[in-house]
């Protein structure tokens, strides 16, 4: 009852601190942060021990410590009779647990504090089984300096963890604790040998230890000294430190790990003339779902650019590395095929008005073109088609964490790369495609939240993105790269931010999925920045470097992906008079069934000069002929660019339909927009409209008030009163449209 009740007036002393650690894929300490008390304490479990320590510990320190209460009270008598007799200190008789209480409880060598420390011992005994005290003494026990615990002297001494340390270097490391502060590493190795080699000879008396174990340790030279602690990984170390755990168990592959780091820091070093400077890269093992790579700049220790600075989990513009993710979204929603055909020509969309790469439009082009080509209008196109909102949700879904505190302000730029993202997001986002349509979390350590899986792409539409990624005959495929005959096959995708800040090639293939950006922290942009030229060839070196020459198989046509026969003209089902086929993936019961109605059957007077609908047909004296249907947008774009095509002639001007159908479209300015002018450098606004083929003039009014009369093809500009304004578009069929924007002037 006593002892209960001083162990309550005076608990015991237990609370302390360890080295926050990384480890690798094998369990070796990679990184290394001191203690608030600015030791190095790392913390050990007994499994990490080897049973030749825990005996040479235990032989040499308290042969009796799994016997005795905490104290041996005969070690007791007989070191006091020998103090006594001698009238010094020349034997003591502390276990294991009372110099685990002197560790817990550091104090001056007095008769009154002996009395504490076996109160300690006997409160460590109460609390803790032999084992825990064993591991604590492992863990506590001085090194010299400011190293504490077996691990921590293993690592900083030998470079290597505790379980693989010889028997001369275990016994060398089990006399320090008894005079860290004379027998120090590197400084006094012959001092230690001698003392190493003294215990080993009792161990040899003893039978502990063979003949021939305790020979060759006798033998073994002692070389060491005080190590650098380990720094490597230290974006990924810094990242699972934030995370409160004392020991984070990475997956990172230290092999594949330096072997990036030494390409990244060499790659970047070649881009400095062209003032680039930095990059990121990050590595997934694909069957694992494990993070084995993560390098967050080119060189950490650079402060000149900045290089502490973790590019990876850095927010920056994805540029055009989403539309993978739209495509096969569309693709699920029955939207389109690889071979549906899109056209590529001006569009605005209330004020916004995408443009090409190159500042070009296609016409027409197909779903896999449009990909392949990175091209914008298609995509806006698509992500507009697709819904916005729901695009935003997958993204979200795929924790995207900018994009999630942001939806409610993202538009249709997003998917050309209006929205925050980090490389951490982007690799785990396209590791969807290997796992078959899948989201799963990447893994960073062991102890990371269990993954849940969330289907984002049907396997179908994951092998179509697949198979169109993996072509090389794309522009984005970089022209010097000349070093790809032992490249594994890989699927990629490049991006370049507004401005040229950021340059981005993601690529995988069923092992890996790599993440790469280059660019600059400060965010400067560069003229020579993209991601074809600049990002992809850091990718290929890498692949070719950590899945050399692999013969890993390619993805398979999974169950739920059908081939079929469609129109080239149209990526639609053949009609009737489709004659051109061909083959096409498509995904059965989602993907449109529609027939193909690009060639239409017409009829038109005998010198086909006017055509005529149901309507207006008459009872003889017509002919019908095949005409292709081309939308107005495209025959602007046709004319435009001088490609012939078979117009269909005007409408019977009789027609009485024509006058309720068929109106003109006002494409600018853009209907209910709000236009803020400069009323210190006013500019116009364009009119400009799409009208039907039969169309020659359209007449433009301003707020009722007629403006001018131009062609249909015409663009004329205006400037505009403050305030709402109404403007009416007629054609010579006398069809009208109105729409209504709002002006104000700012400014001075």
């Amino acid at each position: 009852m006593l002892c209960i009740l001083a162990s309550f007036l005076f608990p015991l002393p237990d609370t302390f601190t360890y080295s926050k650690i990384v480890t690798d894929e094998s369990g070796t300490v990679i990184h290394a942060y001191l203690t608030p008390d600015e030791k190095w304490r790392m913390k050990t479990a007994l499994s990490e021990i080897s049973p030749s320590l825990q005996k040479a510990i235990i032989e040499k320190e308290d042969k009796w410590f799994y016997y005795h209460p905490g104290v041996n009270p005969l070690a007791l008598v007989r070191a006091l009779f020998k103090n006594l007799f001698s009238g010094k200190r020349t034997s003591g008789a502390s276990t294991i647990t009372m110099q685990v209480a002197r560790a817990l409880e550091p104090k001056k060598r007095t008769y009154v504090n002996k009395l504490v420390e076996i109160f300690r011992a006997f409160q460590l005994e109460w609390k803790y089984p032999k084992r825990e005290i064993l591991q604590l003494y492992l863990n506590l026990a001085p090194y010299g300096g400011n190293i504490e615990g077996v691990k921590a002297a293993a690592i900083l001494y030998f470079g290597k963890n505790p379980n693989h340390l010889s028997l001369a270097e275990l016994m060398a490391l089990s006399v320090i604790p008894n005079r860290p502060s004379s027998l120090v590493m590197g400084k006094n190795n012959e001092q230690i040998i001698l003392a190493r080699n003294k215990w080993l000879m009792r161990f040899k008396a003893d039978k502990v230890f063979s003949d021939q174990e305790i020979a060759d340790a006798v033998d073994e030279p002692l070389t060491a000294k005080r190590l650098a602690a380990p720094r490597l990984v230290p974006h990924l170390a810094y990242k699972l430190s934030q995370t409160g755990e004392e020991i984070s168990h990475s997956h990172i592959n230290l092999n594949t790990q330096l072997k990036t780091e030494k390409l990244v820091k060499d790659y970047v070093r070649t881009l400095t003339p062209m003032n680039i400077r930095n990059a990121a890269v990050i590595i997934i093992d694909n069957p694992s779902r494990q993070v084995v790579t993560y390098v967050g700049s080119a060189d950490y220790n650079d402060s000149t650019d900045a290089g502490q600075v973790n590019g990876a989990a850095a927010i920056r513009q994805p540029g055009s590395t989403l539309k993978p993710l739209l495509y096969g979204l569309c693709l699920d929603a029955g939207l389109m095929t690889p071979k549906t055909v899109l056209t590529d020509v001006a569009v605005n969309y209330n004020g916004y008005a995408p443009e090409n790469y190159d500042k070009q439009f296609n016409g027409y082009v197909t779903m896999e073109y449009a990909l392949e080509h990175s091209l914008n209008i298609p995509a806006v196109k698509s992500l507009r088609a697709l819904g916005k909102d729901k695009f935003v949700h997958q993204l979200v879904t795929c924790n995207f964490e900018q994009v999630r505190k942001d939806q409610g302000k993202l538009g249709l730029s997003l998917i050309l790369g209006g929205c925050g993202t980090t490389l951490e997001e982007l690799t785990a986002l396209f590791s969807i495609f290997a796992h078959d349509g899948d989201f799963i979390t990447p893994e960073y350590s062991r102890k990371a939240q269990k993954a849940v899986k969330k289907r984002i792409l049907s396997p179908a539409s994951a092998f179509m993105i697949n198979e169109m990624l993996s072509k090389v005959n794309r522009p984005d495929f970089p022209l010097n790269w000349f070093s790809t005959e032992k490249m594994p096959r890989i699927a990629w995708k490049t991006g370049t931010s507004y401005g040229r800040r950021d340059a981005w090639s993601i690529g995988y293939n069923q092992r890996f999925t790599i993440g790469v950006w280059v660019g600059n922290f400060s965010g400067l942009g560069v003229s020579g920045l993209s991601g074809a030229e600049i990002a992809t060839p850091l990718l290929f070196r890498i692949f070719n470097t950590v899945d050399y020459d692999s013969d890993n198989e390619w993805f398979r046509q999974p169950a739920d992906c059908g081939i079929r026969k469609v129109c080239n003209e149209t990526g639609l089902q053949p009609g009737e008079y489709c004659t051109n086929l061909v083959t096409d993936y498509f995904i059965p019961l989602v993907s449109s069934s529609q027939l193909c109605e690009h060639v239409q059957e017409i009829m038109v007077d005998p010198r086909e000069k006017i055509s005529y609908c149901k309507s207006c047909m008459p009872a003889g004296g017509y002919k019908k002929i095949l005409y292709t249907a081309i939308a107005p947008e495209m025959q602007a774009w046709m004319d435009e660019h001088k490609v012939l095509y078979k117009k269909i002639p005007p409408h019977n001007p009789a027609c009485e339909k024509i006058f309720r159908e068929g109106s003109p479209l006002i494409v600018s300015p853009s209907a209910n927009a709000e236009y803020l002018i400069d009323r210190s450098n006013p500019e116009p606004l364009q009119l400009a409209c799409h009208a039907a083929a039969d169309v020659a003039k359209v007449f433009w009014y301003i707020n009722d008030q007629f403006y001018k009369t131009t062609g249909t093809r015409s663009k004329i500009f205006f400037m505009p009163s403050e305030g709402p304004v109404k403007i009416s578009c007629t054609d010579d069929k006398g069809r009208n449209r109105d729409i209504w924007i709002r002006v104000k002037f700012i400014g001075q």
